[in-house]
């Protein structure tokens, strides 16, 4: 079962640091972006995260909850968290369940060699539940703004 524009996204259990379970449903009433990214602890991931965390007041102001996910550890993510000053939580998925949801895991090539890994990718969830955008493949630069903006958008059309 994969997300498809437009449409609710599954219901699946995660766990995320701040001992915190997201579930669709206590995501209602609110809009999330969820954003996955491949590693904690890397430049690029630690550069979104620090996007994001820099506009957590303009996201709140839009009605929107961040959450970002990686199959790295709670304990790594609680590290990472605290180290970079998220104050948003980091969904731990080392069984690619989410992953999967969301169909981020694709083949990645890397210093020649391919492997598995995470595609960082975003979506942008509207308060009813529903898949309201994404983004796959993600560059770093500007993209929290360009994500910021859709949430504004998606918020005053309700």
């Amino acid at each position: 079962m994969s997300v498809s524009l437009g449409q609710p996204i599954p219901d699946f259990t995660a766990q995320a640091t701040s001992d915190t379970e997201v579930t669709p449903a206590s995501l209602k009433g609110k809009q999330a972006v969820i954003y996955f990214y491949p590693k904690d602890h890397t430049p690029g991931c630690t550069t979104e995260g620090g996007d994001f965390r820099d506009n957590l007041e303009e996201f709140e102001a839009a009605n929107t909850v961040i959450l970002g996910v990686s199959r790295d550890s709670l304990r790594t993510h609680e590290n990472f968290r605290a180290k970079q000053g998220y104050p948003f939580e980091l969904i731990s998925d080392p069984d690619e369940t989410l992953c999967k949801i969301f169909d981020v895991i694709h083949m990645k090539k890397f210093m020649g060699k391919e492997s598995l890994g995470v595609v960082r990718s975003t979506f942008l969830i509207d308060a009813d539940g529903n898949l309201a955008r994404e983004w796959r493949g993600v560059k770093v630069k500007g993209h929290v703004e360009e994500v910021l903006e859709a949430a504004r958008e998606l918020n005053a059309d309700r």
